[in-house]
């Protein structure tokens, strides 16, 4: 599987910014796909994540009622919407897929990652 992420940049206190990740390769075993992020000096944070089959979703509380993650599953792309940006959503985001992979062992979960984006909301 493979993660490509667009949509980032700077942006104003308020603001809004709509993320994008493009899913190719192996897509169809994805069991849920979400967006990180990881700001200087900090670990890496669960921002949203939504399944692959019901679509059900899962939010930070940071960020409840501001981000909407979203699908198109005709077009293998996931997207955040985030408005009413802070300064502290300020971070690189990542895209990840979480891949089932079902052996005669036992299953597993394969995680995927984008090469990340920056965001940058100034105040």
């Amino acid at each position: 599987v493979q993660l490509v992420e667009s949509g980032g940049g700077l942006v104003q206190a308020g603001g809004s910014l709509r993320l994008s990740c493009a899913a190719s390769g192996n897509t169809y075993t994805i069991s849920s796909m979400g967006w990180y992020r990881q700001a200087p000096g900090k670990q890496r944070e669960l921002v949203a994540t939504i399944t692959s089959g019901e679509g059900s979703t899962n939010y930070a509380d940071s960020v409840k009622g501001r981000f909407t993650i979203s699908r198109d599953t005709a077009k293998n792309t996931m997207y955040l919407q985030m408005n009413g940006l802070k300064p502290e959503d300020t971070a690189v985001y990542y895209c990840n897929a979480v891949r089932m992979r079902i052996t005669t062992d036992g299953t597993y979960e394969d995680n995927y990652w984008g090469q990340g984006t920056q965001v940058t909301v100034s105040s």
